[in-house]
């Protein structure tokens, strides 16, 4: 149907820039029907009743502090594994729903506090207005400044500082939840990357036959895998111990060892190094009796036992910590320490 088949005083009217109505015709079939007259809330002309809007705020703004502080207390203080009976929903985690019940209030409240503010106590006069080019001149730069202004004015936040208190507050707090979760990445490392099991007086341990070790249990050009005394596989904290403190001990012809201060803390050609890479952690397990080299199967890093276990090929940033080791009264190999720096990759403390 075209705007000539409606009758005249159905059409849309335009309002021009004074407020007057005129009525469309052939020349402008779809003028602008203009805004309806504005209406004035309650708020407007009761400060009474703009008071009660503003407290109105205010409490659901410090509902969201209360329900902050409870998120909180409820990550602290209810137990992992604690379940409660919620009807209808059945038996449920109670952290969960203790968490998921504060962390929804939380926002919920600052949301519908922020919506009731609006609707209530900011204004909400209609402006028409023109549609500009992108490039914004300097007196629309001038123009959108002045509006920022009048805006904030019109917010009445300078105005209504027990709103602008309480919002502040509720802003404030809510982020804590989120830091709260940052509990669960685990506790502080400290220096234990720095340190593993191994001390002095520990002795080496075969990890097929569980047997402390002498010096006549490793042959020349073999590769044994040992661990510290007293560390065994039903411990619950063997995998976390034995992925720092593994060894490989290997046994060379004193004269075949380049490095100095590698002959220094060897026994009798017999020495001891970390077996995990140190490119991103593997175990090493390849190993080459003539040119004494030790292969990572992951990323083919290799390093030459003969020689402080340098890297001579591969993504390995630097050689594998060696552990010294002497031989005990009773006649076993032995730590005569810890390793001197960290094991394994290298991370952002290391030093």
């Amino acid at each position: 149907m075209s705007s000539q088949d409606i009758p005249e005083e159905n059409l849309p009217a335009e309002q021009d820039a004074h407020g007057a109505v005129s009525v469309a015709d052939e020349q402008n079939p779809f003028a602008d029907p203009g805004l309806p007259p504005h209406e004035h809330r309650v708020q407007d002309i009761d400060e009474q009743a703009a008071k009660r809007s503003e407290r109105v705020v205010a409490f659901l703004f410090t509902l969201s502090m209360l329900l902050t502080v409870g998120f909180i207390a409820s990550y602290v203080a209810i137990p992992h594994d604690k379940a409660i009976f919620v009807f209808p929903i059945g038996h449920i985690n109670a952290l969960n729903f203790a968490l998921g019940l504060t962390l929804g209030g939380a926002l919920f409240t600052i949301g519908a506090g922020a919506v009731h503010w609006a609707r209530t106590l900011m204004s909400d006069v209609e402006v028409a207005d023109e549609r500009h080019a992108i490039e914004a001149p300097p007196e629309v730069k001038a123009k959108v400044l002045a509006d920022f202004k009048e805006g904030a004015k019109e917010s009445a936040l300078g105005r209504r500082k027990l709103i602008r208190n309480t919002m502040f507050g509720a802003l404030a707090l809510f982020p804590l939840s989120g830091v709260m979760l940052l509990r669960d990445l685990g506790p502080l490392p400290g220096t234990k990357l720095r340190h593993t099991i191994w001390s002095k007086g520990k002795l080496l341990v075969n990890m097929n036959t569980n047997l402390p070790l002498r010096p006549s249990d490793v042959a020349v050009g073999s590769l044994t895998f040992a661990k510290p005394e007293g560390l065994e596989e039903t411990d619950e904290e063997f995998q976390t111990e034995i992925a720092k403190a593994a060894l490989m001990i290997v046994r060379l012809q004193p004269d075949n060892i380049k490095d100095k201060r590698e002959l220094e803390w060897a026994h009798e050609g017999i020495v001891a190094f970390s077996k995990i890479c140190t490119h991103v952690g593997c175990p090493i397990s390849l190993y080459e009796q003539q040119t004494h080299h030790v292969l990572c199967p992951c990323h083919q890093s290799t390093f030459d036992l003969s020689d402080g276990a340098r890297v001579i090929f591969g993504p390995a940033g630097h050689a594998l910590p060696q552990l010294r080791i002497g031989v005990s009264d009773e006649g076993y190999l032995q730590a005569l320490g810890d390793f001197e720096e960290p094991v394994g990759p290298a991370f952002w403390e290391r030093g």
